[in-house]
């Protein structure tokens, strides 16, 4: 129980820092104490009981990826079995987002391939282009079955998702935590975790997985991405795959009234019927508003995506002139409240939504970091070896934002791209991962594997004492989030937080407790956090130049001379995270 304290005493410790302290010294167990605490836990790990599955794909994620491969993967005529951590359609990022882009080329005056030129300038060549041309050349036909499946009626997506599911009789298990994937002999072999309301580990056999997993950021306040961790980067990277793009960032923002509020603050956007949008290329989401922070303080007037008002800071983040729409901030305003978006009839006359137009939360006086930890979209995850969404471990793909395929590059370039490449990824993904499971044999997971697996899983239950998850998740953000470490970059603090992070990776992240299935789930997701801001600050002290949403204050400039490649991270023989350059438009050796 908590000490008593007098009134004298309360006084003497209620000055922030030092009453912090002071409170900490007294035994009285602060937030931003020491999260050391007993652990009691309310499940005994000896009752928790354990079941296997086995089938040829296993899809991990229940959003749009995820749909899309689990129902091409079965069309081409594979057993297929879908997870999630949420709920079918209602996962990830999928419910937040309201147009999907569609290329028609009955209507669009620009072409597929000045589309894609078009894309990559923006993206300073930092772009996959074969990705790019991928999603626009295949997003019409994805925008055709979702209309079909009764995607545009509602703005709930659970009922369209289930359309085709329930059609096909795909199995959906809905609310499991997967915590590992497994690989052997060389290969993808399945994956384990646990179900947050029966207690159980499960353990699925496959001869494929697809992960829909997402991104993830550092849990901030005010983007709804808190239940997104990196967890499929991360465990594809703990058994050997490639990631990338771990050093670029999202800019979303939030505002500076209620700016937690991920719901309200989003004006209504939840609550409309999706909607499509055409060409109209962008540059867009970077970190300028974050730079204009740090010169002049918060909280500052943010224009709508593209917009440049007539006083501008000098220097900070470079935009290509082509992209630059000066001093029309004002002018549009009035459609910054929402995404920009058509009906849901889909593209008129080759038309998107009206230029100017800005995703809610972008326009009037915003802060930054509502999407801390988070890349642009397709510009992190893992590392593809072609243009089928497959990994660097045989039977291991991904799609959507679970995949660093650069579609759109370092940049936010075209509104509406992000669903419909993971709509078109997922599609690609499930057929690719369907022809490779006709020809693979079952794996056979030893049993001593899922021993291990297992103590793994359950391993903070089974602490005396630890630190809480949630103090460790605290304690994270207030090393990462900070506009002068996350966004606005220089070496000497990227080093400083290393030092802090590496501090969490190796004395915190092992004394990691949980009490019940919830805080266990929170423990791995803390621990998915942890590597991934070690990749950030690692991947960012690298990169010694400025380019799209990546930006240096030691280095400003673009450099084209060393910097035209992509940086990959692997883990090395030893257990110590690699860094490796990939140049643009090529495929990893």
């Amino acid at each position: 129980m908590p000490k008593k304290i007098t009134r004298r005493e309360f006084i003497a410790v209620s000055g922030a820092v030092a009453g912090l302290a002071a409170f900490a010294s007294m035994g009285i167990p602060m937030a931003l104490g020491t999260g050391w605490g007993k652990n009691e836990p309310e499940v005994t790990t000896s009752e928790l009981a354990s079941t296997n599955y086995s089938t040829d794909i296993l899809v991990i994620g229940g959003g749009i990826a995820g749909l899309f491969a689990a129902v091409k993967a079965h069309d081409a005529g594979t057993k297929v079995m879908l997870v999630s951590k949420g709920r079918l359609g209602s996962s990830g990022q999928t419910p937040f987002a309201k147009g999907i882009f569609v290329y028609d080329p009955t209507h669009e005056k620009l072409s597929i391939d000045a589309f894609v030129d078009t894309v990559s300038r923006s993206a300073m060549g930092s772009n996959n282009a074969v990705y790019t041309r991928q999603m626009a050349e295949h997003s019409l036909a994805r925008v055709n079955e979702l209309r079909e499946w009764g995607f545009f009626d509602s703005p709930l997506y659970n009922s369209s998702f289930s359309k085709p599911i329930t059609e096909r009789n795909i199995p959906v298990l809905e609310r499991i935590i997967i915590t590992h994937l497994i690989k052997e002999e060389g290969r993808i072999a399945g994956a384990a975790g646990f179900s947050l309301d029966e207690g159980k580990m499960h353990i699925f056999n496959a001869k494929c997985v697809i992960l829909c997993t997402g991104a993830g950021g550092f849990k901030p306040n005010g983007f709804p991405i808190c239940d997104l961790t990196h967890d499929g980067t991360i465990m594809a990277y703990n058994i050997g795959a490639k990631v990338t793009g771990k050093e670029w960032n999202d800019g979303h923002v939030g505002q500076v009234i209620n700016a937690a509020d991920c719901f309200g603050g989003w004006h209504g956007m939840f609550e409309r019927k999706p909607g499509t949008t055409g060409v109209e290329v962008h540059h867009d989401l970077g970190v300028d508003l974050n730079y204009k922070a740090y010169i002049a303080g918060n909280p500052v007037q943010m224009d709508p995506p593209g917009m440049r008002d007539d006083n501008q800071i000098l220097g900070g983040p470079y935009v290509p002139a082509e992209f630059q729409r000066v001093g029309r901030g004002k002018e549009n305003s009035k459609n910054s409240d929402g995404p920009p978006h058509n009906d849901n009839k889909g593209p008129k006359n080759g038309k998107g939504s009206k230029e100017g137009g800005a995703p809610p939360g972008m326009g009037g006086v915003s802060v930054g970091g509502s999407s801390a930890g988070m890349a642009i979209h397709k510009s992190e995850g893992l590392v593809p070896i072609n243009d089928k969404c497959e990994s660097t471990i045989p039977g291991l793909y991904a799609a959507g934002d679970a995949l660093g395929s650069y579609m759109a590059g370092a940049i936010y370039t075209q509104v509406g791209s992000s669903l419909a490449g993971s709509a078109v990824q997922g599609a690609v993904a499930g057929e690719a991962a369907a022809a490779y499971a006709k020809e693979a044999k079952t794996p056979l997971i030893p049993e001593a594997k899922i021993q291990q697996i297992q103590e793994e899983i359950w391993a903070p239950l089974k602490l005396k004492a630890g630190y809480s998850p949630a103090w460790v998740t605290q304690t994270l953000q207030g090393i990462m989030i900070p506009n002068f470490i996350i966004y606005i970059k220089k070496e000497n603090l990227l080093k400083a937080a290393l030092a802090y992070i590496e501090e969490l990776r190796d004395h915190h992240m092992p004394m990691l407790r949980a009490a019940d299935l919830h805080e266990l789930r929170l423990a791995h997701e803390t621990a998915n956090m942890i590597v991934t801001a070690e990749m950030k600050l690692k991947a960012s002290i690298m990169r010694t130049e400025s380019r799209c949403s990546h930006y240096r204050l030691d280095y400003p400039d673009m450099d084209d001379k060393n910097w035209r490649a992509w940086i990959n991270i692997f883990r090395g023989a030893d257990g110590t995270m690699q860094f490796e350059k990939q140049a643009f438009g090529t495929w990893p050796t």
